[in-house]
């Protein structure tokens, strides 16, 4: 593959988190055109308007919009954001009836216009929704994959980073599987620089404990919970770690990232989908088969495919 020229990124949902991935691809000029879909006309018009009088200052990049499912055709990259927001207190697992409804309602639409389009999801449950989004419309795994743990492992990094003294691009850690609450870090691979998590310590940082890291990946865990209870959503980060994604999948990078596809028999998981190291790029995600695991991680990627498959399997 190549990096793909005149690119387009659809952003399906004109909310908070949808509007916040607009913004940042037209900042960070992930996409040549940036479109905004909704079907709520007035919202997303509003959007559009209040975006397309900040491009003077925002590079080459420019963005359309509306409630006319047109304006997604031609689109090289669909992130979806639709559905209904997580309210204070609910997990990410309860709002999955309501958005599987909607993802599997909207999905059909969305390849009609937008045939060669890959696919990241971003509405939640996530891992859920992209297991049934690709059986609703048996595109490849590699195509249709979620945002997964991506925003979940810079927030480790930046915890850790902040923890140990370094920037945060010199934290080499992952958080895998479920985003969300059976998520949990690959601590047997975490680095800063090329030092072990554990033997790392600058002056003024001592050594990390073990007790430390348990509560920094708690931390991690519900970082969501304490945003949406302060300001009742989470967009920026998201709206970031969105853009990064399509950047790596527009500019044919090869990047590593924790998305979440559709696994088949990846360390005994198949069938559901997590997130774990894969490549992306202009093919879309594939995932790191040579990623090893301790045998509590290994434990703990089971559990987290074990709760997951138990919810997908109450929808279908």
């Amino acid at each position: 593959m190549a990096v793909i020229e005149n690119s387009k990124l659809t952003v399906v949902g004109a909310g908070s988190v949808g509007s916040s991935v607009a913004y940042a691809a037209l900042i960070r000029g992930s996409a040549r055109h940036v479109a905004l879909y909704d079907i709520a006309t007035e919202k997303v018009e509003a959007e559009v308007l209040d975006l397309a009088h900040g491009t003077q200052f925002t590079g080459s990049s420019d963005i359309i919009g509306g409630s006319d499912i047109s304006v997604v055709a031609g689109s090289h990259v669909v992130v979806i954001t639709a559905g209904a927001k997580q309210n204070p207190g609910q997990t990410r697992i309860e709002l999955a009836s309501v958005n599987a409804g909607i993802l599997r309602d909207m999905m059909p639409r969305l390849l009609e216009v937008a045939p060669d389009a890959i696919y990241v999801i971003v509405t939640n449950p996530c891992d859920v929704l992209t297991v049934l989004a690709r059986e609703a419309t048996d595109l490849p795994a590699e195509r249709i994959f979620a945002s997964g743990t991506v925003l979940d492992t810079s927030r480790l990094r930046w915890k850790l980073a902040q923890r140990a003294g370094v920037s945060t691009s010199s934290v080499h850690a992952y958080i895998v599987g479920e985003h969300g609450d059976t998520e949990f870090p690959l601590w047997s691979k975490a680095t800063i620089g090329t030092v072990p998590i554990l033997d790392w310590e600058a002056p003024g940082h001592p050594r990390i404990t073990r007790e430390e890291l348990d509560a920094i990946a708690v931390d991690v865990r519900d970082a969501a919970y304490t945003v949406i209870r302060g300001k009742g959503a989470t967009n920026y980060a998201i709206g970031l770690s969105s853009a990064r994604i399509v950047e790596a999948i527009l500019g044919d990078e090869h990047a590593v990232m924790p998305v979440s596809t559709v696994l088949e028999d990846f360390h005994g998981v198949d069938g559901v989908a997590l997130s774990v190291p894969s490549v992306v790029s202009a093919a879309g995600a594939v995932p790191v088969r040579a990623t090893t695991f301790s045998a509590e991680e290994a434990d703990l990627l089971h559990r987290s495919a074990a709760a997951l498959d138990e919810v997908a399997a109450s929808l279908r």
